[in-house]
C-alpha cells in the first residue's frame, strides 16, 4: 500500500510540474555529448586522462596512462550485446502494443497508459500528435533496426577480447532504446486517454511514409553491408575463421567515401523516423542525440584512421559524403 501511495504521489507531482522524463533523459544526453565531444574535439590534449579514458573506446580508445578508478568502471565492449538483447525484446513489445491497439480499435490498457503518463509528462499533459498509421510505420522501422543489430552483435560481430567501454556508455545504450521505443507511443492516438486509433489500410500510407520506408530500408541494408566489411577484415577469407582482432583499413562500398558510413546511415535511419514524428518534441531530441553522438564518434574515428594509416585516402570524409 505504501509503495502504491508513493507512486500515486509521484504521478501527481509529474503531472502538476509537467516533468517529462523522456525529454530529461535525451536532453541530458545531448548536453553531455555536445559538451564533452566539443572538449575532445578541440582541447583534448589539455583534458585530464580520466575524461579522455572515459570518453574514448574501440579503435580510438585512450592509449596513455590509465586512471585506476576509471579502469574499475570499465566493462568489455562485447557487452554491447546485452542492450541489443534488451532492445529486441523492448521494440517487439512496442510493436505488439501498436499493432494490437490498431487491430482492436481500442485505446491501450490502463497500465500502459499510466506508464506512459509517468514517463511522458503527466496524465493531463499528453496529447495526441501522431496518428496510429504513422506510429505503425515508425515502430516497424525501429523494430527492424533493433532486430538486425541484435543479430549482428550476437552472431556476426567480432569483438576484441581486450576492448573496453566505460560503464556510462553501457548504461546509455539501455536508456536510449528504453526511451526511443516509449517515444513511439507517448503521443500516439490509442495511447492517449480518450483517443482511438484509425483503421489501418495500405491506401492510408502517405507518399512521405512510403518514401521514408524505402530510404530507411536502403540505409538499413547498406549499414549491414558496411558492418560485414568490418567483420570480414578480421576473418581469413579462405577459412572464415577469425585471424586478427586488430582494427584494419576498410575498403569498398561506402567506405570509399566515408570513414564511418555505418554511423552516417544510422543518422539517416533515425532522421526517417524523427521526421515522420516531427510534431513530437521528444523525437526531435532523439534525432539530435543520435546525430551528435554519431558525429563525434565519427570524427574521432576519422582522426584515428589518418594518424594510423599513412596512405589513408584523402578523399574520405568522416561522416557526411564530400562535406564532413
Amino acid at each position: 500500500m505504501a509503495f502504491a501511495s508513493n507512486v500515486a504521489t509521484l504521478e501527481v507531482l509529474i503531472d502538476r510540474y509537467r516533468i517529462n522524463l523522456l525529454q530529461l533523459i535525451f536532453g541530458t544526453f545531448i548536453a553531455t555529448i555536445v559538451f564533452f565531444g566539443g572538449l575532445m574535439t578541440f582541447v583534448e590534449r589539455h583534458l585530464p586522462n580520466s575524461i579522455r579514458q572515459s570518453f574514448r573506446y574501440g579503435k580510438h580508445c585512450f592509449r596513455g596512462e590509465l586512471d585506476p578508478l576509471i579502469e574499475y568502471l570499465e566493462v568489455p565492449k562485447s557487452w554491447f550485446r546485452h542492450f541489443y538483447i534488451f532492445a529486441i525484446f523492448w521494440s517487439w513489445l512496442g510493436c505488439y502494443l501498436v499493432v494490437s491497439v490498431i487491430l482492436s480499435q481500442r485505446e491501450a490498457p490502463e497500465y500502459v497508459l499510466r506508464f506512459l503518463d509517468f514517463v511522458g509528462g503527466g496524465r493531463s499533459q499528453r496529447k495526441v500528435e501522431i496518428d496510429s498509421t504513422t506510429a505503425l510505420v515508425g515502430t516497424i522501422m525501429l523494430t527492424l533496426q533493433c532486430t538486425r543489430r541484435f543479430y549482428e552483435t550476437n552472431f556476426v560481430q567480432i569483438f576484441s577480447r581486450h576492448s573496453k567501454i566505460n560503464l556510462s556508455h553501457y548504461a546509455v545504450g539501455y536508456a536510449h532504446y528504453f526511451g526511443a521505443v516509449i517515444a513511439l507511443m507517448s503521443n500516439t492516438s490509442g495511447f492517449v486517454r480518450g483517443s482511438q486509433p484509425a483503421v489501418f489500410t495500405l491506401d492510408k500510407l502517405t507518399g512521405q511514409q512510403v518514401l521514408y520506408l524505402i530510404v530507411f530500408f536502403m540505409a538499413w541494408q547498406q549499414q549491414f553491408a558496411c558492418n560485414m566489411i568490418l567483420v570480414n577484415l578480421r576473418k581469413d577469407p579462405r577459412t572464415g575463421q577469425v585471424k586478427t582482432e586488430r582494427h584494419l583499413l576498410p575498403r569498398g562500398g561506402m567506405f570509399n567515401v566515408l570513414s564511418s558510413p555505418h554511423m552516417f546511415l544510422e543518422v539517416v535511419m533515425y532522421f526517417c523516423i524523427a521526421d515522420l514524428y516531427m510534431p513530437v518534441r521528444i523525437w526531435r531530441l532523439i534525432f539530435l542525440w543520435v546525430a551528435s553522438n554519431q558525429t563525434i564518434n565519427a570524427l574521432l574515428t576519422h582522426r584515428w584512421y589518418i594518424e594510423t594509416f599513412r596512405d589513408y585516402p584523402k578523399n574520405r570524409r568522416a561522416i557526411i559524403p564530400f562535406l564532413l
